[in-house]
């Protein structure tokens, strides 16, 4: 009997060995199974961050080319709009020059019309003074 302990020993020792062994191989499988899940969930997130940034990006681009493209309409109209007031202020010039002269001009009929009844008075003036000297 004092031989079958050891047998025994050395049995439940290698029983042991390999119930520890299987535990390792087991901790190795699942710590490498958990890795390539986190691996697999890393790439995916990876891929998901990516696809957000591009769309952001194209929204974001989308939305400046709008912008850009406005922006270069109303540059336009605004030049547009420039060159119909510089016409505008030269046709008003001219017609600020033209009722400028229609005052000069009916200025000076009317200082030549007050001429004419000054002239008027003063030929009046002069023929009763005329008739005043033959009038006996």
């Amino acid at each position: 009997m004092a031989g079958a302990k050891p047998a025994a020993a050395t049995g439940g020792k290698q029983d042991l060995e390999e119930a520890l062994l299987q535990i390792v191989h087991q901790h190795r499988q699942q710590s490498l199974r958990q890795r390539q899940q986190t691996e697999k969930a890393k790439k995916d997130a990876m891929r998901s961050a990516a696809r957000v940034a591009d769309l952001l990006v194209d929204t974001v681009d989308g939305g400046v080319q709008e912008l850009y493209v406005n922006e270069k309409r109303i540059e336009l109209e605004a030049r547009t709009l420039l060159g119909t007031v510089t016409r505008y202020r030269r046709q008003t010039d001219q017609w600020l020059a033209a009722t400028n002269e229609i005052n000069s001009v009916l200025k000076e009929i009317g200082d030549f019309e007050n001429w004419m009844k000054i002239m008027d008075f003063e030929c009046q003036s002069i023929n009763a003074a005329i008739r005043n000297i033959h009038q006996p």
